[in-house]
């Protein structure tokens, strides 16, 4: 209650008080172009980045749960070490990977694939691969735990009624791993509004995020004007919620991986 529910009362209260009574803090958000594009940066860019992370976090996810379980064990373990790094250094090491004289840049220059470098850095490319390193575990793990339940001998069923391996994966298995695409998609989607330190050193600047928003107008000491957009990014990121709770539950996908 301290820690949490008070801070919050006091960002909502200020958004109404701070520096009048009123409305004007939304007033003013609502009716400043440069403002509201943030909301559409920040939904693009997190729309993206879900996109690709459920892509790559359905093919990694059906890996563990095909594989041994040995290999499942090493897969498991690369999902999960990276969260014990640091944010901050974790966004500094992409930094150093996709900079213009980058190992990416310098790998694709020396198999032919570009003369100049690539504009990674600097660019939504750049927050896009940023988010998606980050995020990509919390995509895969609600996927795995789904998958895990799910049992084979519906795809060899698949098989003996005549559906080739695709139709019997698009037809048979993908429609039963859909809670934890629904969940991860959920997660990451939520997580990538609220992003403000990877568009900060990844991103270009020039299109601001709106985590990024209420940190400018923070450090400009509008504290109420900031608190309002605040307000507006929490109260979206609700809708998402309240939207999302209708297709899945997170309790039904991390049920299962608990005791993993």
């Amino acid at each position: 209650m301290f820690f949490f529910v008070w801070p919050l009362g006091e960002m909502v209260a200020q958004s109404f008080t701070n520096p009048n009574v009123g409305f004007g803090n939304y007033s003013r958000f609502f009716s400043s172009h440069a403002d509201i594009s943030a909301i559409f940066t920040t939904f693009e860019v997190s729309a993206l980045v879900t996109l690709i992370c459920a892509v790559i976090g359905y093919c990694y996810a059906y890996t563990m749960v095909s594989a041994s379980p040995r290999v499942r064990s090493i897969l498991m373990v690369a999902v999960m070490f990276p969260a014990g790094v640091s944010l901050l250094v974790r966004i500094f090491a992409i930094e150093v990977l996709i900079q213009d004289v980058g190992p990416v840049n310098e790998a694709l220059k020396r198999i032919g694939l570009i003369k100049q470098p690539l504009p990674l850095i600097g660019s939504d490319i750049g927050t896009s691969i940023g988010m998606v390193s980050i995020l990509l575990p919390y995509m895969v793990l609600p996927m795995y735990a789904v998958m895990r339940r799910i049992d084979r001998e519906y795809l060899l069923a698949a098989s003996s009624l005549g559906a080739n391996p695709v139709r019997a994966l698009l037809r048979v298995y993908f429609p039963m791993s859909l809670p934890g695409v629904l969940t991860g998609s959920l997660i990451v989607f939520v997580s990538g509004i609220g992003y403000y330190i990877v568009p900060s050193i990844l991103g270009s600047g020039s299109q601001l995020f709106m985590g990024q928003l209420v940190n400018l107008y923070f450090n400009e000491g509008e504290w109420g004007y900031g608190s309002a957009i605040a307000v507006v990014l929490l109260g979206l990121m609700l809708v998402v919620l309240v939207i999302a709770s209708r297709f899945t539950k997170l309790s039904d996908a991390f049920g299962s991986v608990a005791g993993e």
